[in-house]
């Protein structure tokens, strides 16, 4: 199973940056604190609630061992977008489900930096593609906050329709949000 994908993105200058989608691995760690340090402010407003040790190459370590404990038990997918400045963001299928359902819920985030330049958009059809091609599934699923419009956009873009509004559905930024709720089915 071929889960590696090269992406094209725009960069702040003219030209285009080579971009990879690869599985998450361990040695990530350390870059991926840093990544999330460097995004702590920009990400806050979109995700749960962190503790400091979230930030921290052990409290990454132990977030990767989680996530890929996950992947070979089949009910995840974690993905870390790179380029030439490192770690650019990270994608993920969740909540695998197999059987009659062939059904996973969708999440990324992108560096504050790289956002603008397609990565989202790029990741997020290249991981669908995967999930069908690679994975077999049926059926993907995303929720964006109702005020997230660059991620309801980013969906739109990759065929993703909205089915509509999960009240209180996630406890994000320290409070329960609703949530617009999108799905694209495969095949």
């Amino acid at each position: 199973m071929n889960l590696t994908r090269q992406l094209s993105a725009s960069s702040s200058g003219e030209g285009s940056e080579q971009v990879n989608l690869r599985p998450l691995e361990l040695s990530d760690a350390s870059e991926l604190a840093a990544a999330y340090l460097r995004n702590r402010e920009h990400l806050e407003q979109w995700e749960p609630t962190r503790g400091d040790d979230f930030f921290t190459v052990a409290g990454q370590e132990a977030s990767i061992r989680a996530k890929l404990g996950h992947y070979a038990g089949g009910s995840e997918v974690p993905w870390v977008i790179t380029g030439s400045r490192g770690i650019h963001g990270m994608i993920t299928l969740t909540g695998i489900v197999r059987g009659p359902f062939q059904n996973a819920n969708l999440g990324y985030w992108i560096d504050r930096e790289c956002t603008g330049r397609g990565l989202a958009s790029g990741a997020v059809a290249a991981v669908v593609g995967m999930a069908t091609e690679e994975l077999g599934l049926h059926r993907v699923q995303a929720a964006t906050l109702l005020h997230n419009a660059a991620s309801q956009a980013v969906l739109s873009r990759c065929g993703f329709d909205r089915i509509g509004v999960a009240p209180a559905y996630l406890h994000i930024a320290g409070e329960w949000q609703d949530h617009l709720l999108f799905q694209r089915v495969l095949y």
